[in-house]
């Protein structure tokens, strides 16, 4: 009795200390998390690495310049169409004079007072040649445009609020529309639409969570203790990922903040359903609710840390890639995974067994019931749950193995659709295998026809701002003239044949080279001056007919550099074009480079959790398989029914490592229940014993996964929407298609053989 009361004072402060820790992780990792935006960097050319062209150009290049610049430019335009008055002209110069004095708010002693101190000159108005429109040309500094303020916010982004309120102000009664464009301001309406990743993003994603689990459990209690978990999960993460991109340790964007955000959410009510689920079951045949935690950690966690460590591997696989932002996001998306598996395999057993015997009540109004029969029994404990609502009864699910038959028409006993299911499997193996194989390669057929090759700045967002209004009015008055040149830097005596070179070029429309006094004046004017020598090279800004931001530009400078290479080797090209093209190039290598290892990763964890070659293989067959037909299905809904204009190179870089690591947790629940029930009642049956005994709670997980994936699409970005549906589509392929008809009849049809070269040791049923 004592040693009894001993126990039950340990258990109790194992369980306030477990509480206690993830209580301070909450309260320190909340505010970190809120902090995360002020440790992103959004700038592209920041992720490419040191080796690229437009790199190396853009070292040198600041040699050629006193100060650097982002410009912001403002566009206006009459209301009601036709040239711009005198007076309007007049008025556009009175709101340019003022802008420098316009204060910044929430600016610290050390920060830009007003918006002049964070400028590199004063704003000037140019008239378009048709006389219809007019542009104000203000530069940032461009080392102190990222700069924190006191109030956390970035110089750019409050210069550019600051200058919109000013413009909306002053112009109200004129007359005239206006809109802030170029670097300056697409960059202040990029971290306006991460902004609710913080926010609405969190909101939507758990609200969707908590629905689907109300439904799942039908309980009102149980969903917030597993949405908690999460949260607390996210805290931890936040946490991690804020000391470390603060210290310069890795780099941290908008969309892997966004990721990393779903990435927890789903991992960690995924994990948690499954302990969920298998602690339920264990409530019926013991009376203590340690015991049962206990009896559902052990079974659970083989299958959820094999889970947890196929992501983790699969994302690391990212750090071999050529771009920052994909480097960064590898250890981003594995902290999250981590500290998803440490709350679901900590925190939730804790909050679960916290009213010690009215620990059932947290299932109200359907507690489990403590079954002596059953614990009589001595049912054999499954390493993945049963359904949480509707459990197969411990006789029900002998009748379902012993029912089954190797070569005969099989019928599964029990209740519920995924004993149908099974039952269908097995009667139908090879036809249901080879049809949804078929159906896979069939929507698989359309990936050649993904475009992937980048789009411009104006089509990444998916709601109207005022940067791409800005650029269109920009384009249609000003002819589109490039905010930011090509750049070449090249030995002094290539000058001449660079020249050339570059106006030879179609799509090129003007080459000058900087010279001592500036520029050469207006584009395509002659150099006043002798050139600008510095170390022996020269510069030479080149202009292009389409705008910097295109994918017409883009291929420009692709001609360029290679017009440029062949007349002088040694030459450099750089720019705002540049830089999306090396982006380009990187990640048609990190395709070429991470797919193969990601593969190879995840096929040795596999080998090792089932302890088999044959098995593994034809899982991840089925999983590539699954990829594919997403991404075709994908290309199809983008291309003909949503008609987005493109898709970024990194899209189905990151939608595969995300399916195939995360797809493939489907088929390890199901394949790890499947291998213990092999051993007991022979593969053929014990793949439609786990089938039928798994359904429910496998599919629950993956609908979690893909709405909160989904969630992802309430970000008015491209690249997120574009992500969103591949993964969630994905996602419902594997849970709905590959783990319930495609991999359970393939593994039925072959028998025994699935576990090749290795053998399973046969106990009686």
């Amino acid at each position: 009795m004592l040693s009894n009361r001993w126990s039950g004072v340990l258990r109790g402060l194992v369980i306030v200390a477990v509480l206690g820790v993830w209580l301070a992780i909450g309260a320190i990792g909340g505010q970190a998390q809120g902090k995360l935006s002020t440790v992103q960097t959004n700038d592209s050319a920041a992720f490419l690495p040191s080796s690229a062209e437009s790199t190396r150009a853009a070292e040198k290049a600041q040699a050629f310049v006193s100060d650097e610049s982002l410009p912001a430019l403002v566009v206006a335009v009459p209301t009601a169409g036709g040239a711009v008055t005198p007076e309007q002209l007049q008025l556009l110069q009175d709101v340019a004079a003022d802008l420098p004095g316009l204060p910044l708010p929430g600016a610290g002693p050390d920060d830009p007072q007003t918006v002049g101190d964070a400028l590199t000159g004063e704003p000037v108005v140019v008239p378009s040649q048709d006389g219809e429109a007019a542009m104000i040309v203000a530069s940032l500094d461009a080392s102190q445009a990222s700069n924190l303020m006191a109030d956390d916010e970035r110089v750019n982004n409050v210069v550019v609020a600051e200058v919109r309120a000013e413009l909306e102000t002053a112009l109200a009664d004129s007359g005239l529309q206006a809109w802030v464009t170029g670097p300056a301001g697409f960059v202040a309406d990029l971290v306006n639409a991460f902004g609710g990743i913080d926010t609405v993003l969190l909101l939507v994603a758990l609200g969707a969570v908590l629905i689907i689990l109300a439904i799942v459990y039908r309980s009102p209690i149980l969903p917030f203790i597993v949405i908690l978990t999460a949260v607390f999960a996210l805290c931890l993460a936040g946490l991690v990922v804020y000391l470390l991109a603060d210290a310069g340790v890795l780099t941290l964007n908008g969309q892997a903040q966004g990721i990393l955000s779903i990435l927890v959410v789903g991992a960690a009510v995924d994990y948690s359903l499954l302990v969920v689920a298998r602690y339920r079951e264990e409530l019926r045949i013991v009376q203590s609710p340690y015991t049962a935690v206990r009896r559902a950690l052990r079974a659970s966690i083989e299958p959820v840390a094999a889970s947890a460590g196929t992501v983790i591997a699969g994302l690391l696989c990212l750090l071999l890639s050529d771009l920052g932002s994909n480097r960064s996001l590898g250890p981003v998306g594995a902290i999250g995974i981590a500290a998803a598996f440490l709350a679901a395999l900590t925190l939730l057993p804790a909050m679960l067994v916290l009213g010690g015997r009215r620990s059932r009540g947290i299932f109200w109004p359907q507690k489990p019931t403590y079954d002596p029969a059953a614990a009589d029994e001595g049912a054999t404990p499954a390493p993945v749950a049963a359904d949480p609502s509707t459990q197969v009864a411990g006789e029900g699910a002998r009748d379902l193995a012993l029912a089954a038959s190797h070569d005969v028409e099989v019928h599964v006993a029990g209740h519920g659709i995924w004993s149908r299911v099974a039952s269908f499997v097995g009667r139908r193996d090879r036809a249901v295998w080879i049809v949804t194989a078929l159906v896979l390669a069939g929507c698989a057929a359309f990936v050649p026809t993904f475009q992937a090759e980048g789009t411009s700045d104006s089509d990444v967002f998916l709601t109207q701002v005022d940067s791409v209004d800005g650029e269109q009015a920009l384009e249609e008055h000003f002819g589109g003239v490039g905010v930011q040149p090509a750049i070449v830097i090249a030995p002094q005596e290539d000058l001449d044949a660079v020249l050339q070179a570059a106006t030879a070029t179609d799509g090129v429309a003007s080459a000058a080279a900087v010279t001592e006094a500036g520029t050469g004046g207006a584009p395509g004017a002659p150099a006043q001056g002798p050139p600008l020598v510095v170390d022996g090279d020269v510069r030479v800004d080149v202009v292009t007919e389409d705008p910097s931001d295109t994918n017409a530009a883009t291929q420009t400078v692709a001609a360029l550099r290679d017009a440029v290479h062949e007349v002088s080797p040694e030459a450099l090209v750089g720019g705002a074009s540049a830089e999306r093209l090396d982006t380009q190039i990187a990640g048609d290598h990190d395709l070429r480079v991470i797919v193969p290892v990601v593969l190879v990763v995840i096929l040795l964890i596999l080998m090792l959790l089932l302890r088999s070659i044959l098995a593994p293989v034809l899982l991840m067959a089925a999983n590539v398989l699954s990829f594919g037909a997403a991404l075709g299905v994908a290309a199809l809904v983008f291309n003909h029914v949503l008609d987005f204009p493109g898709a970024d190179p990194t899209v189905p870089l990151y939608a595969f490592c995300f399916l195939v690591a995360l797809g493939v947790d489907y088929s390890i629940f199901l394949m790890t229940r499947v291998r213990e029930e092999s051993g007991i009642i022979g593969t053929r049956r014990g793949t439609l014993r786990a089938l039928a005994v798994t359904g429910s709670v496998i599919t629950s997980a993956g609908v979690v996964l893909a709405a909160t994936f989904a969630a992802l699409g309430v970000i008015p970005l491209l690249f997120l929407a574009q992500l969103a549906f591949i993964v969630a589509f994905g996602v419902l392929v594997d849970t709905l298609i590959v783990r319930s008809l495609l991999v359970p009849a393939l593994v039925h049809d072959v028998g025994r053989v699935v576990w090749w070269p290795g053998s399973l040791r046969r106990a009686a049923p």
